[in-house]
């Protein structure tokens, strides 16, 4: 792409032409979920950090027209982000692996708990990895960066009726996948007493 089309892109984009934000992401998603994953070595992983950054490209167009290099700005952006999921994942097994002495230390039965948490986790996981692309971003969008549904819905222009419409599936979805789990904790915790 020119520099002269991304710029005429950029102007479209700033008073919110869809079209061109589609063509912008067409054109620059393949390379930098592929850049993402030479980072994260996660496919998955690499595919939501772009969605993220083009959330806020398109969250944040107005300002668009103000980015002299798109093409280095949206390659930063990407790397930044894949770091930013690296150091959170770092801290997050961090503070796993305290959380779990704390227990040990605490209760005899922590370590059965801990084993159903962590199960009842991975399937939570598993169910939002499963969601369709679409409502998967809503879901994220909604419940792990706290956006409003006006707010998820302006970002994506939908309805707020779509937004609350995915995560009625999302949540669905995600409850028939762990409802297992929950039913067997009753049980588990009747035969402890």
């Amino acid at each position: 792409m020119t520099d002269q089309a991304l710029h005429l892109l950029q102007k479209q984009i700033a008073v919110g032409d869809q079209r061109a934000f589609r063509q912008l992401f067409d054109f620059y998603a393949e390379r930098l979920t592929r850049f993402a994953y030479s980072i994260l070595k996660n496919k998955d992983a690499a595919t939501e950090i772009v969605d993220e950054v083009f959330v806020k490209v398109w969250k944040n167009k107005e300002t668009i027209t103000e980015i002299e290099h798109l093409t280095t700005y949206l390659y930063t952006a990407t790397k930044n982000a894949s770091l930013n999921f690296l150091s959170r994942k770092a801290n997050e097994q961090i503070t796993d692996s305290f959380d779990f002495i704390n227990i040990q230390l605490q209760d005899e039965e922590c370590p059965d708990q801990q084993m159903i948490t962590s199960e009842i986790f991975k399937s939570i996981r598993a169910a939002v990895d499963e969601l369709p692309p679409r409502c998967k971003m809503i879901f994220k969008l909604v419940r792990e960066d706290g956006l409003k549904y006006q707010e998820v819905a302006d970002i994506l222009h939908i309805s707020v009726n779509t937004v609350d419409a995915q995560m009625v599936i999302a949540v669905k979805k995600i409850s028939e996948k762990v409802k297992g789990h929950f039913d067997f904790l009753p049980r588990f915790v009747t035969k402890k007493s």
